[in-house]
């Protein structure tokens, strides 16, 4: 068909239609940025090239409207969006959650992006790789190689390199993720140390952030099934310290993805450790709702962590 030539074919699915390009692109006026130089460490194989997805179907949608998933994706990519507003100096690195097998890459990472650059915070898309394999389920559904992690320690020394030239404070880096990206901001929080070898000169800036943001994050309490006392997933809790970021917590009681007690054993060890922290818990609102406002009371979150970055001094209250 005539549509190949332009690289773009569509799939029906029951319930609705769904769009496919070969691979996902920025919105206009951005430009998406490997964060390799050369060959990525611990590369895998994929079976199938990069896609992503116009979810439409009736029973996905969120808030009554479509999001984008991107799967297969082997070579990740940074996009920088530059503050709209008046520039604060701050920076949030955002990783969209998927299960580590996909990314919903509108709803809870290029709309974030629109949300904080209207703040005047500079904010960098990350899109990591996946799927990435999983480990014995018993351990939870962190990745056996973690690659995504390599990304984003890749990332966050690039942007800290890049500071001055992006008009950044190199001590106002973030970083915010949702489900299995809130399980990455986790990680990150923890793993100072990079899990590759060093690349250039990107890879000697310090890769801790300075403060972080999970919001309903996923694969942090121990195990498959409700333990009578959940503990946190032995990956972040072996390398906790003092040293995380403050970090902000949101979450839904009846989120049925990923259970309330993520947040609620990261919050205790958090706190014995003597991190700051702040963490809201909801009644009502589920899961990966991301920044799509609704009449539910948890939709108004960005607010919270507007008021949260004002009292840490990342921008101005």
């Amino acid at each position: 068909m005539k549509a190949l030539i332009l690289g773009i074919c569509f799939a029906f699915a029951i319930g609705g239609m769904s769009a496919q390009t070969t691979a996902w692109q920025p919105s206009a006026g951005h430009t998406q940025m490997t964060i390799w130089p050369g060959a990525v460490p611990d590369a895998r194989p994929v079976a199938k090239p990069e896609t992503a997805t116009t979810v439409t179907e009736t029973k996905s949608l969120v808030a009554g409207k479509p999001w984008v998933e991107v799967d297969n994706v082997s070579r990740p990519t940074m996009t920088v969006y530059k503050p709209t507003g008046k520039n604060t100096g701050a920076a949030v690195v955002v990783f969209p959650g998927g299960g580590y097998e996909e990314l919903a890459i509108d709803l809870e990472g290029t709309e974030a992006c629109d949300w904080l650059t209207a703040k005047g915070i500079t904010c960098v898309l990350l899109k990591y790789r996946v799927p990435a394999p999983r480990s014995d389920p018993y351990w939870g559904a962190y990745p056996q190689s973690p690659i995504a992690l390599e990304d984003a320690q890749r990332t966050l020394g690039l942007v800290r390199f890049h500071a001055a030239e992006w008009h950044i404070d190199p001590h106002k880096i973030g970083v915010m993720g949702f489900s299995a990206g809130g399980h990455l901001v986790a990680a990150m929080s923890v793993h100072f140390d990079r899990l590759y070898t060093t690349v250039d000169a990107a890879d000697k800036e310090s890769c801790r952030p300075d403060f972080a943001v999970a919001i309903y994050p996923g694969h942090l309490s121990f195990g498959e099934e409700k333990l009578e006392r959940p503990e946190l997933n032995p990956d972040i809790r072996e390398h906790l310290t003092r040293q995380a970021p403050p970090t902000f917590l949101l979450q839904n009681e009846d989120d049925d993805s990923d259970n309330v007690d993520d947040s609620l054993v990261y919050y205790i060890a958090l706190k014995n450790a003597g991190v700051p922290v702040e963490m809201h818990l909801y009644a009502q609102g589920g899961h990966a709702f991301g920044l799509r406002r609704t009449k539910l009371p948890v939709t108004r979150w960005p607010e919270l962590v507007e008021t949260w970055l004002g009292t840490l001094g990342m921008i101005s209250e």
